[in-house]
């Protein structure tokens, strides 16, 4: 069985008008993701209570190709771009499945 490819990504937006605009190009980044990538497996974005300029994405592949395919796709690479005018941080967590439930494949 696959343990699939995670990580967690912790934006820190510089203030309510970056965040408001982070938001909607998330907003337009997400269906994109949801109808072209099928080895994306959760992409699931958070808000932080009492933290309101943080955003935390979960991310989870099939598998390294998968993540790969999703990086090299023109919406990821658009929001890639369009992100950083936003950000006052970003942290990046590359996680290795242990145990657990979800949506791994064989």
């Amino acid at each position: 069985m696959s343990r699939g490819f995670g990580l967690v990504v912790r934006f820190e937006l510089r203030d309510q008008a970056a965040a408001d605009a982070f938001d909607a190009l998330v907003a337009r980044t997400t269906p994109e993701i949801e109808r072209l990538e099928p080895d994306t497996l959760a992409y699931v974005v958070h808000t932080v209570a009492d933290e309101p300029l943080v955003r935390v994405f979960y991310e989870l592949y099939a598998d390294r190709g998968g993540f790969d395919f999703h990086e090299q796709q023109a919406h990821t690479m658009h929001f890639l771009k369009e992100r950083e005018q936003y950000l006052s941080g970003v942290s990046v967590t590359f996680l290795e499945a242990q145990s657990g439930k979800g949506p791994m494949r064989p």
